[in-house]
């Protein structure tokens, strides 16, 4: 195994990017670097590191942003175009699979590497680049086995690379557009693009798309100061600013101690009466001891206020009606999310009235019937519980399920189930890992 994780997914070295801080390409440049776990320099466009650099390599009018790999440089730098001159995939390599992963999370890529250990081939489907919001957590302390904490980008690159090295498949910035039945009654995905993928088990773990701050101003700023998420990216480039932070769960918590740390003055704007019925105690133990934290307690942002097509203020609603207008070079939001199942009531699968799908007794309760193919029926922890440390249990047993039904298929030919799953007509406490 471990001659083969040397070279599935390696980090790259030395990677430099040559950008503008407070240009939206450029962040989704520098969050898709921090996120996938791969280190690299950022140096502002005018700087003279940036010149040096770019004379170098023999740049003079430079279209950015530039990202310096080595001894290659990509001007005009896009995701796509890195991932293709890096290797990743971006279609499937095969027409059909045992199983079929939807979403790159934590819970998605646990399954895909489940299933992939446990013989079964693999390919995990994925919209964005795998990690989901647990990419842009800079530290998670309560995972078994990592004392000192591990950042959620390192965690989810580590299973992205266990996942190939057991032979699963990760396919990235392609979304699943469609999904029906071919005639063998296998599940058939349309992936963006118009492949088709086929499977005799799918495992649908779409995770969650941002909660939207509605504030006026909001998406014209987006990526000019004001960001979803807090990727650890940026807080090396809020050193001596003015940051604000909106949400008041773990994430936001690990995002205004991560950007304090890196030399922010940071303000938490939390709408309870309490910042710890919603975060960790070790947790708001660290904010109130920080001295560049100020927590406020019933307090919402607002207003945003631009100069220069950038984020310069916001004006925040404190107790009574009060408001006042703050200085904010930065604004964070880390509010929590949707659930991404907008297609669940056209496929059969049934949500509570959140959105989110309905799985073990609440299902049950709900009146719905599990589907073929479909692992909506297993025993998966509720919502309320569903954190990082969760998702492993959630996985194993969505596997388990997916092994249940491939037997059942592989016992009755009509099914057409594939030759690998013909191989695994094992029991699932059998597969268990």
């Amino acid at each position: 195994m471990r001659c083969i994780l040397e070279v599935v997914s390696p980090q790259r070295p030395t990677v430099q990017v040559v950008g503008r801080r407070l240009d939206p390409g450029d962040h989704q440049l520098r969050d898709y670097l921090s996120r996938a776990d791969q280190p690299f320099e950022f140096h502002e466009h005018d700087s003279p590191a940036a010149r040096v650099l770019l004379a170098r390599h023999g740049i003079v009018e430079p279209r950015l942003p530039v990202v310096v790999d080595g001894e290659r440089v990509f001007e005009a730098a896009t995701l796509g175009a890195l991932l293709e001159a890096w290797g990743f995939s971006q279609v499937p390599r095969h027409a059909g699979y045992d199983i079929a992963v939807v979403g790159g999370g934590p819970a998605g890529l646990a399954a895909a590497m489940y299933a992939a250990s446990a013989g079964f081939s693999t390919v995990l489907v994925e919209r964005d680049v795998p990690g989901g919001q647990a990419a842009h957590t800079s530290l998670i302390e309560n995972y078994l086995g990592f004392p000192e904490g591990i950042a959620g980008s390192r965690l989810l690159r580590l299973a992205g690379r266990q996942t190939e090295g057991f032979g699963g498949e990760i396919v990235m910035l392609r979304e699943v557009t469609a999904c029906d039945r071919d005639g063998d009654g296998r599940v058939r995905l349309t992936v963006e693009g118009g492949v088709e993928v086929t499977g005799a088990v799918v495992i649908v773990a779409p995770g969650i798309d941002w909660r939207r701050l509605d504030v006026e101003g909001v998406d014209v700023l987006l990526g000019r100061g004001v960001y979803y998420g807090a990727g650890r990216g940026e807080a090396a480039l809020c050193a001596g600013e003015d940051v604000f932070v909106v949400g008041a769960g773990n994430s936001a918590a690990q995002a205004v101690l991560n950007l304090a740390d890196a030399g922010a003055r940071v303000t938490m704007c939390v709408r309870g009466e309490a910042l710890g019925r919603t975060t960790t105690d070790y947790l708001v133990a660290r904010i109130e001891k920080h001295p560049l934290i100020d927590v406020r307690l019933r307090t919402q942002v607002r207003e945003l206020h631009a100069g220069d097509g950038h984020l310069r203020a916001v004006t925040v609603e404190v107790v009574a009606g009060t408001q006042e207008r703050k200085r904010a070079d930065r604004l964070f939001l880390c509010i929590g999310g949707e659930p991404r199942t907008g297609w669940a009531e056209a496929g059969g699968v049934r949500t509570d009235r959140a959105g989110y799908i309905l799985t073990g007794p609440d299902l049950l309760e709900g009146g719905g019937v599990r589907s073929p193919g479909r692992s909506t029926g297993t025993h998966l922890p509720s919502r309320r519980v569903c954190q990082v440390c969760s998702r492993p249990e959630t996985s194993v047993t969505a596997r388990s399920s997916a092994s249940r039904e491939l037997s059942v298929k592989a016992r009755w030919p009509h099914s057409s189930p594939s030759t690998a799953s013909r191989r695994s007509l094992r029991r699932p406490e059998d597969n268990a890992v």
